[in-house]
């Protein structure tokens, strides 16, 4: 597999990753500049060069992490208190976004209020639709996996369970060769770590 090296002006933060067929699909930002601005980058996989782009533009939030499920792209535009953030909006208008294949918005929801008391001043910075049909959402700092549900009504996230990890938050995906297993970040010693999922803590 080939290195890559973006110019930083042009690529500032890209947040997660994920691997569709050969291409590896990238969800990136410009925080904590402002206006806060969202794209969405593809690589090709074989010789990590870019390959495509396509513009959110300012106006929802910044893109945390994108993920294609049951044809459709799913994705979060976070929202932040303070820096990074983009008043009036605060980490309370962080947005779940339903998406088809050239990204008009289908459905939008909020996150369940007890998960955005744990967001903190920050947000939901992983996720990924699990094989048992919930969210799995991972936020920037705290130990926790959310288990969240679509609504049967209104327009806010159901919080299903919360699982306790090893690592601080970030972003996070599945293990592809072993059901119920992930891979998640250690920021202090920059190192990926695979584990079992928990069983639910209390909310």
């Amino acid at each position: 597999m080939g290195g890559w090296s973006g110019d930083p002006a042009i690529f500032i933060h890209i947040n997660s990753c994920e691997v569709q067929g050969t291409e590896l699909v990238c969800a990136m930002s410009d925080y904590p500049h402002l206006p806060m601005w969202s794209s969405v980058e593809w690589f090709d996989t074989r010789t990590m060069q870019h390959t495509r782009t396509h513009s959110f533009g300012p106006g929802r939030g910044s893109l945390t992490w994108i993920d294609w499920h049951d044809g459709s792209w799913w994705a979060c535009f976070a929202n932040y208190d303070g820096d990074g953030g983009e008043a009036p909006r605060d980490h309370r208008s962080t947005l779940l976004v339903r998406m088809d294949p050239r990204f008009s918005t289908q459905e939008q929801w909020l996150f369940p209020k007890d998960v955005l008391e744990r967001f903190g001043h920050h947000s939901a910075s992983g996720g990924h639709w699990g094989q048992d049909g919930l969210l799995y959402v991972t936020c920037h700092d705290a130990q926790e996996l959310y288990a969240l549900q679509l609504p049967q009504a209104g327009s806010r996230l159901r919080h299903v369970a919360t699982y306790q990890l090893p690592t601080h938050g970030q972003a996070f995906d599945w293990d592809a060769l072993a059901a119920n297993r992930l891979w998640t970040i250690d920021r202090q010693t920059q190192t990926l770590v695979n584990s079992q999922l928990p069983l639910p803590q209390s909310r």
